[in-house]
């Protein structure tokens, strides 16, 4: 019971200046999350372009190794038809864990405002360079000006 009060009161005295106003959480005063924003994006990022998409590339090789052994290796023998039977029940609920993980995951970046953050902040902004077209056969003076006939 003591460990809980004084999990309690300590709580309360970390949050009293917070709440007093007296003193802002870190990163927050400039609108943004600050370092935790940043990590916190790396993390999706990451999640998104290289984790995720690697383990379902695996499930998938697990899957179709799977296959292989109940169709082609175990065509008579029955202990290598149940192992790849198994081994693609396993991968099919691999896959559905992946994507509940990933919808998670986006959830949560969704919720959080950290959908679409780039790892490195701005990305800059390339004007496209500015041309006129002009047909073949169709340019020269006068073309397209309005005078001539």
């Amino acid at each position: 019971m003591s460990k809980i009060r004084l999990m309690v009161v300590g709580s309360i005295l970390y949050v009293l200046p917070i709440i007093a106003g007296a003193e802002e959480p870190v990163g927050l005063a400039d609108g943004n999350g600050g370092p935790l924003e940043t990590l916190l994006g790396n993390i999706l990022q990451f999640s998104n372009n290289v984790l995720i998409p690697f383990i379902i590339g695996i499930g998938f090789l697990v899957f179709v190794w799977g296959m292989f052994q109940y169709f082609i290796a175990g065509g008579a023998n029955d202990e290598k038809k149940e192992a790849g039977k198994s081994l693609m029940i396993y991968a099919t609920l691999g896959f559905v864990l992946i994507i509940v993980f990933w919808g998670v995951v986006n959830l949560v970046a969704n919720s959080s405002g950290l959908q679409g953050e780039d790892i490195d902040g701005q990305v800059p902004n390339i004007p496209a360079p500015a041309r006129s077209f002009e047909a073949p056969g169709f340019g020269g003076a006068g073309a397209g000006d309005g005078a001539g006939g």
